[in-house]
């Protein structure tokens, strides 16, 4: 079946405008916290929510499209993505409020990752292998770097910001679903089967092939949390320990930190496409992870410095470790998935991936017994670790 040109950017755009409604939220930590009075326990949970949503978004949105059609499927979680920000917008008052708002942002940047970024592979038929990967990649993230530039902009500047933010994001995004109902239909609507049958079918689509699991195993497992673990500890953890070095700026340098990571995520895609090209031992994976371990153990120096230009010199390189990281495992899945799997494959992914957004509340969780400096430092280790599997991994299994 032959698509017109233009349907995989409506698409696209739908991954946009979640990715927008998802990452708006990160450089408003600072003013829930000056604002609202949240703790700096509450807000890290906030973050939490958002990964409790993402995990049901991405694990069943990707097998029921298998299913089911990609576009019904899509269409609602951009509707969703948009009563989320309705719901935050009112409830910035009570903690409930914006735990159910985030909750619910969660499960339509689910859908949007899994399910977009398989639509956009379908339809882009005849390019080359690694462009529909890229092509969904920078999307999604182009919407993650926007968003959180527009809406801290909004915060630190416009009026009403506990408001503002949230009601662009809704005008964005209205008329995004009837735009989608105009999509062609890559994956026809399958025969009604039993509940048990479909469960069943659900779960198969959840599995990694046989011949590809030892390198899932031993590439992708131990890179993938690292994707959205380097967002974490970038954008969300290094403002809140040097933001004291910045004044009133707070919000404003919060929200550079958050543009200055996906920016830089966005300028070296490029570069994961060319390694992932030049050699099957899988050299992509293997330089995220050393650039993982750059960053990482950048933010310990920082964590005992306090540095805000050190922590922006963190956050470009684990923004280049996550551009690089995003794509090669995005690559990796797409050779190892069939075209009956390829949505619940994908959803597995991103689930690994953004385990590792759990970052800093866990370290905020564990501040009340051990150090910044103590904790960081383990993260690092814990990086170096990574890149030894993914390093073994990508030398003796085949991509």
């Amino acid at each position: 079946m032959l698509h017109s040109r233009p349907s995989w950017r409506v698409v696209a755009l739908a991954m946009f405008t979640c990715g927008w409604g998802g990452n708006q939220f990160t450089p408003l930590l600072l003013m829930y916290r000056r604002l609202g009075g949240y703790s700096a326990l509450s807000v890290d949970a906030f973050l939490g929510a958002y990964v409790v949503g993402l995990v049901p978004g991405l694990l069943l949105a990707g097998p029921v499209s298998d299913r089911r059609g990609r576009r019904p499927v899509l269409v609602a979680g951009t509707a969703a993505s948009a009563v989320a920000s309705l719901v935050l917008c009112f409830g910035g008052g009570s903690a409930w409020p914006i735990y159910a708002g985030r909750l619910l942002t969660g499960v339509a940047v689910g859908i949007a990752m899994a399910v977009g970024t398989s639509w956009v592979k379908e339809l882009s038929s005849g390019a080359d292998r690694a462009l529909p990967a890229r092509r969904a990649s920078l999307c999604q993230t182009a919407g993650f770097a926007l968003g959180a530039g527009v809406a801290g902009a909004l915060a630190q500047w416009g009026p009403w910001p506990m408001v503002t933010p949230y009601a662009v994001h809704v005008l964005l995004t209205a008329a995004v679903p009837v735009l989608l109902l105009r999509v062609p239909e890559t994956r026809p609507r399958a025969a009604a089967s039993p509940r048990g049958g479909l469960l069943r079918a659900l779960l198969a689509d959840l599995r990694v092939p046989a011949p590809a699991r030892r390198r899932f195993r031993l590439v992708v497992l131990p890179m993938a949390p690292w994707v959205f673990g380097s967002a974490g500890l970038a954008y969300a953890v290094m403002p809140q320990l040097v933001g004291f070095r910045v004044g009133d700026w707070g919000l404003a340098y919060a929200t550079g930190l958050t543009v200055l990571t996906l920016g830089m995520g966005l300028a070296v895609q490029p570069v994961a496409k060319r390694l992932h090209a030049r050699a099957r031992a899988g050299r992509a994976p293997v330089a995220a992870m050393t650039a993982m371990l750059a960053g990482t153990a950048l933010c310990a120096a920082n964590a005992v410095l306090l540095s805000a230009w050190l922590a922006a010199a963190a956050a470009a390189v684990l923004g280049a470790a996550y551009g690089i990281a995003v794509v090669s495992g995005l690559l990796e899945i797409q050779r190892m998935a069939g075209p009956d799997d390829l949505a619940g494959l994908t959803g597995v992914y991103y689930t690994l991936a953004y385990a590792g957004f759990l970052l800093p509340t866990l370290l905020a969780s564990l501040s009340g017994w051990l150090s910044y400096p103590v904790m960081l430092t383990a993260v690092a280790g814990a990086a170096l670790l990574c890149l030894a599997l993914v390093a073994t991994g990508a030398r003796t299994t085949t991509a």
